[in-house]
């Protein structure tokens, strides 16, 4: 009998997910606008008419003009190339944060609401303690010790995630793991992490795909925010958070240095945005109905 019959629950299917983000306007309003800005990023740094920290490629703080269509900064570099080379990080980032701290903390929280008893209890008042630290505090904390770069600004990023992902998987693994399919596979003699990977995640799929495009949006502004702080890339790093404090001081003279990488951070949290909406009301809709049954 298949694990959905048995425990009156439709696994959730990636097709699924993508029939949830395009049949409505707002998802495919927010598909659109990421895919736009995932062409820039990939395709940018190639089709960018300039090396992003190229000096005097025109005169400081110029305005837009045919040759430089957003100007050039307080270095004489061109912003449009800066912008084409400046989103990587913004977005690789979150993914590879979120993804780290979904294998970890989701199989964590997984496996804790699955086993029960003390180990449950010692997980679930860990991920409370992280969850009272201030996410600023923490990544302040690991960069003033492991120092500034992407990778330290990966794992820190997951580390903030990864209490916050562990609850909802452990709070959706203890809404199923007393269904049928889930004795079955203890008779059987399987072992837990075998039973939460094959039997328990297909079925809260939907919650966690849904807290995760979520968590992608969050930290995409997050990551943003580290690098306007210097917390993050340093210069002469074409990054889209560091090249809004770079030109904050000269937003006057020369506004499109700061708006251009504010309008692509903006764009893609909205797009984000508009897809986690969309398959959260799907995740709604599958819960509404199978509650009817």
């Amino acid at each position: 009998m298949p694990v959905a019959a048995l425990h009156g629950r439709r696994p959730a299917g990636r097709l699924g997910f993508l029939r949830a983000i395009t049949h409505t306007w707002s998802g495919r309003s927010g598909l659109a606008i990421v895919c736009v800005i995932l062409l820039a990023i990939i395709f940018g740094p190639a089709l960018a008419p300039h090396a992003p920290d190229e000096v005097a490629v025109g005169l400081p703080l110029s305005p837009p003009s045919s040759g430089l269509p957003f100007g050039t900064d307080n270095l004489g570099r061109d912003v449009f190339s800066r912008f084409l080379s400046g989103g990587r990080t913004v977005l690789l980032i979150p993914l590879a944060s979120v993804a780290l701290a979904t294998i970890s903390g989701g199989l964590l929280g997984m496996v804790a609401g699955y086993v029960g008893g003390v180990f449950d209890a010692v997980v679930a008042r860990v991920f409370d303690i992280l969850l009272t630290l201030p996410p600023l505090l923490i990544a302040l904390a690991v960069i003033a010790g492991f120092g500034s770069s992407n990778q330290v600004l990966l794992v820190t990023i997951a580390v903030i995630y990864l209490p916050q992902i562990g609850r909802v998987a452990r709070g959706a693994t203890l809404a199923v793991v007393t269904a049928d399919f889930v004795q079955a596979a203890r008779a059987r003699g399987e072992r837990a992490v075998p039973i939460v990977v094959r039997e328990i995640s297909p079925n809260i799929a939907g919650p966690l795909i849904s807290d995760l495009a979520l968590r992608v949006t969050y930290g995409v502004i997050f990551v943003s925010g580290l690098n306007f702080l210097g917390l993050g890339a340093q210069p002469p790093s074409p990054d889209w958070g560091l090249s809004v404090a770079s030109s904050l001081g000269y937003v006057q003279v020369q506004p499109w240095a700061a708006l251009a990488p504010v309008i692509g951070i903006a764009a893609l949290s909205v797009g984000l945005n508009l897809i986690a909406d969309s398959i959260i009301r799907h995740v709604n809709n599958d819960t509404a109905k199978d509650s009817m049954l």
